[in-house]
């Protein structure tokens, strides 16, 4: 099967089923030591984690005033976990690294090695909604992994049976991408084009909940935030945010906070305006990034509310007003996310209520 799906991220996966057996798994690799220091810790919870990508993300939350650390340090599998507090409510940052891979890994860890009452996932990300900036921060109700596909072989279109469609494995319900659809040489409006590429299909995830029956799989396609931390989110909509780097460098629109409808993430880096407008216009996502889809598939799997909160850094292919995007404004955006993640977790109540789907 491997052979004929050609999608790493079909990885993801295998992963999601090695680390639902977590109690015993994590409990063998820790020293007597190491439990009694989490005991401890653990007292002291529940806890809100702040999953966060990059140490460009990290550090703008360690420098805020708004966040107090405490002596609590855990290195456990290749994660640092820190303990501090912002408000009254006591927090766990991690910091995942690049791609769905280890977002997923650490948050499972996170989840399984400490009392965790919530999840706020937050960062940067690329933007595909044209009636958006740069230095915007947006909170999406869904979240999607845009990477898990079936790749048709050349001559077969929509029609066409997928290989194991029948046995449930994969499916046509979700749609595709057809490549002869962007050829661009000599392009007549309303011409067809043939591709080698032909079409690949986009598939939802299998997932396997903490209160289902284990190997009776589920599917996910657009996973949704939790709904309480969806409202709390709302009252953060008039939060002045940065629209400056410095005194000569700022942004040409005062930066905002929107409620959208969906984010998606992929372990792809997305700069191609032709792909940006196509899972805009086909899913109407907002922001596209490499970590938050599986911050949700593992919560919603676990059943621990989750919120994600991304800042605009770049309009994902180009084309925006602003020069450098990226490379520019990602330290304003980062700093941005930090400001409406820190306002949102002071809202929250000291005892969160438990998960509930949007």
């Amino acid at each position: 099967m491997g052979r004929r799906v050609l999608c790493l991220c079909m990885f993801l996966g295998a992963l999601f089923m090695l680390f639902s057996a977590q109690n015993a798994l994590v409990s063998s690799a820790l020293t007597s030591q190491l439990q009694e220091e989490i005991t401890r810790i653990n007292e002291e919870g529940p806890y809100i984690g702040l999953v966060i990508p990059n140490s460009f993300e990290l550090n703008p939350l360690l420098q805020n005033p708004a966040y107090t650390p405490s002596e609590n340090i855990i290195d456990f599998a290749g994660r640092r976990f820190r303990f501090g507090s912002i408000g009254d409510k006591p927090v766990i940052l991690v910091m995942t690294g690049l791609s769905v891979i280890n977002a997923a890994i650490t948050t499972q860890l996170l989840l399984s090695i400490f009392n965790i009452e919530g999840v706020v996932h937050y960062g940067i990300a690329g933007n595909a909604n044209p009636s958006l900036n740069i230095g915007d921060v947006a909170i999406p109700q869904f979240w999607a992994h845009l990477t898990l596909w079936s790749w048709q072989r050349y001559g077969e279109g929509p029609s066409n049976t997928l290989p194991l469609e029948q046995n449930g494995d994969y499916t046509r319900n979700v749609g595709y991408l057809k490549f002869g659809d962007f050829t661009s040489n000599n392009v007549s409006w309303g011409d067809s084009f043939d591709n080698l590429l032909n079409r690949i299909w986009y598939q939802p995830e299998e997932v396997f909940p903490v209160d289902g029956i284990p190997e009776q799989r589920q599917h996910a396609l657009w996973v949704p935030v939790d709904y309480n931390y969806y409202q709390i989110a709302t009252r953060l909509k008039k939060l002045k945010l940065d629209a400056c780097i410095n005194s000569t460098t700022c942004l040409s629109t005062t930066p905002k906070v929107e409620m959208v409808e969906r984010g998606a993430s992929a372990s792809i880096y997305i700069d191609n305006a032709a792909y940006r407008s196509f899972i805009y216009n086909k899913f109407h996502v907002t922001p596209v990034e490499m970590e938050s889809a599986s911050v949700a598939l593992i919560c919603l799997q676990q059943r621990v509310p989750f919120i994600v909160i991304r800042a605009l850094s770049d309009l994902a292919g180009g084309g925006s007003s602003d020069s450098n995007e990226a490379d520019t404004f990602a330290p304003l955006a980062a700093t941005n996310s930090v400001k409406v993640v820190i306002e949102f977790i002071k809202l929250l109540p000291l005892k969160s209520p438990k998960w509930s789907p949007m």
